[in-house]
């Protein structure tokens, strides 16, 4: 089945294993292109969940950290590589990074001390002279450890750096521009009730909404599946005033894998990255007593997907969103564009085209879209291809292998990246 009815039907088998509601939307090239809701967000006020219920997105607040973190690094307050010690002054333990701490990487433990066992959250105060008790569970840089209480610290670092409070900066400064009206740090009317559901008797709980105090930064937010969708759509593109695309490409980039051994999930800078069926989506998951969150985009084909429940367990719709978005990309596919041939290429372009070889490979140049590419012939889809942009009299990569680097002509041959390229193979002199 792939019409729009496949993904109600996903929608529907996914509420029917015993969630009280799903909520879900698609979006593709910054549009809306579906959504819907299945079961109730309140049983006792007998209301139905829409694609307008709000409901608590969790950890995906830490994406909204992330852009604020960014942010300022883009005007010169901070950057990735400081110490958290060098903008929180006196504080006990402050030596992770920035970078290591946005992409769990930092070794900080999980939680800022037990307050999911008291149901006691700190205060800003309480958390930064909490780090005095603070333990690193793994060595920075040792492998990937979750934690909230680098999130937590981020948001201080945000309040610092910009003079004014967390939540108000985030206001003004992401959600404000943004659109995302029903994006809220309490709930808002119409909301989900949060429940636990009873494995083995069927039945509900209600859960509370916990305000989470000094750990905000790491899952406050509320949210409805809409405001979600247009939150993915900047996650993969930007959006003018409040994050550049260059930007937000170096979220993407992967900074730890949550297995070495086996790429099923990876952080950048803020973002979860999941590879399925080819693709890489980039988003968050979110998970608060009583409540579920997934948003997920493929960044190249811009097609991605809000899911939202009122169940604390079973929901696992960081896959559903997921799967939402790769059945989207069937029902509308990207369409086939019909070869033209290209405006000759300037001059100096056209004497640069076709086979070099360089330590003792071959490669290809060609002209298409107005620039320069090369990959190494026989190289794997993805791995051996570079864009080039001009630089004075030469080149630099642009894009993909050897990034950065520039090339230069040089008599009969050319030098990129250090290495000689020419019309025939040669052995290294």
């Amino acid at each position: 089945m792939s019409t729009p009815e496949a993904l109600d039907r996903l929608l529907q088998e996914r509420q029917a294993d015993r969630l009280p509601s799903v909520a879900a939307a698609v979006v593709r090239k910054g549009e809306q292109v579906w959504a819907n809701a299945v079961g109730s967000a309140d049983y006792d006020a007998k209301r139905e969940a829409t694609p307008e219920t709000q409901y608590r997105i969790g950890s995906i607040t830490k994406t909204f950290t992330a852009t604020a973190i960014m942010q300022l690094r883009d005007v010169g307050a901070l950057d990735l590589d400081d110490r958290l010690e060098q903008h929180i002054d006196g504080i006990v333990n402050g030596t992770p990074t920035i970078r290591r701490m946005l992409s769990h990487f930092s070794g900080l433990q999980r939680e800022a001390g037990e307050m999911f066992v008291s149901g006691q959250s700190p205060t800003d105060e309480e958390l930064i002279e909490s780090m005095s008790d603070v333990e690193f569970a793994l060595d920075p840089a040792q492998g990937h450890h979750y934690s909230n209480l680098a999130f937590a610290l981020l948001g201080q670092v945000v309040a610092r750096k910009s003079g004014m409070p967390y939540k108000q900066y985030v206001d003004e400064n992401i959600i404000g521009p943004l659109g995302l009206t029903r994006t809220t740090w309490e709930p808002q009317a119409p909301k989900a009730q949060g429940y636990l559901v009873d494995e083995y008797a069927r039945t509900v709980w209600k859960e509370p909404e916990t305000d989470l105090g000094g750990t905000t930064p790491a899952g406050q937010l509320w949210s409805t599946v809409e405001d979600l969708g247009r939150w993915a759509t900047f996650l993969a593109r930007g959006a003018d005033g409040v994050l550049e695309a260059k930007t937000i490409e170096q979220m993407w980039f992967p900074h730890a894998m949550f297995l070495p051994d086996n790429w099923v999930l990876a952080w950048g800078l803020g973002l979860m990255l999941m590879p399925h069926e080819g693709a890489i989506y980039g988003g968050h998951g979110g998970a608060m007593a009583g409540h579920l969150a997934g948003v997920y985009i493929d960044r190249k084909t811009q097609v991605g997907a809000a899911v939202l429940t009122n169940s604390g367990t079973r929901g696992n719709v960081d896959l559903l969103a997921v799967q939402l978005a790769a059945k989207a990309k069937e029902i509308w596919p990207e369409p086939i564009e019909p070869w033209r041939p290209e405006e000759e290429p300037p001059a100096d372009v056209r004497a640069l085209l076709g086979r070099w070889w360089s330590e003792g490979m071959e490669f290809v140049f060609w002209w298409e879209d107005g620039a320069l590419h090369a990959k190494v012939v026989g190289s794997p889809p993805g791995r051996g291809e570079t864009t080039f942009d001009r630089d004075r009299d030469g080149w630099r990569a642009s894009a993909g292998r050897e990034q950065g680097e520039r090339l230069r002509v040089d008599g009969e041959r050319m030098i990129w990246a250090g290495y000689a390229f020419t019309r025939a193979q040669e052995p290294f002199s």
